[in-house]
């Protein structure tokens, strides 16, 4: 399992929003950028439009679970936000993990893959 660092300060959140690209989907917005670090770091976001505290904490940990499962496929160096949005809610985390995967494959952020 790779493993990846949780962006916790407000400043790279700031950053990402305003410097980051971003790519949109209706289960998640995805705002990323190339870092320094050499190694992937994720931030997740949920506002109350999501729901109540249960609501917004689950689509959090639906977001995490679905990084986690592409987090080895994709190119270490970037830093990512993770946006819950309202059918964030109503999704398991495989589900938005393909979506995921999919919006990273159409940015070029996955590696490539090696012949068998």
């Amino acid at each position: 399992m790779a493993e990846f660092l949780k962006l916790k300060q407000n400043a790279d959140f700031r950053r990402l929003y305003r410097r980051g690209k971003v790519v949109v989907d209706p289960a998640l917005v995805v705002y990323y950028a190339q870092n320094r670090a050499g190694q992937c770091r994720v931030g997740v976001s949920s506002s109350k439009k999501i729901g109540n505290a249960v609501a917004r904490n689950r689509a959090r940990r639906v977001l995490t679970a679905a990084f986690r499962e592409v987090c080895p496929q994709v190119k270490p160096g970037y830093d990512f936000v993770l946006v819950a949005r309202t059918a964030t809610r109503y999704k398991k985390s495989t589900a938005v993990a393909r979506t995921m995967r999919a919006m990273f494959a159409a940015e070029g952020l996955l590696k490539e893959a090696k012949p068998r």
